[in-house]
């Protein structure tokens, strides 16, 4: 359902806080790490709850830059 991946969410939320917390990374680098993992759960959600195909498409095609931008900002 979609209250499985809104846990996975908010532990990648609470992820993302930590590590800013503790000065492990910057904000924005968390960002950037983050962000391709929470457009593919957005997705998932989505599907799972019958949301409209286009929005889940949507979110899986924003999922791919924000990769790519992850590591262009990684330097790879």
């Amino acid at each position: 359902s979609g209250h499985a991946v809104d846990l996975v969410l908010l532990v990648l939320l609470v992820e993302g806080l930590i590590l800013w917390r503790r000065g492990k990374a910057r904000p924005l680098s968390i960002l950037f790490a983050l962000l391709p993992a929470a457009f593919l759960l957005l997705a998932a959600r989505n599907a799972l709850v019958g949301g409209p195909w286009h929005i889940t498409a949507l979110l899986l095609a924003l999922s791919f830059p924000a990769h790519l931008a992850d590591l262009a900002r990684r330097g790879w």
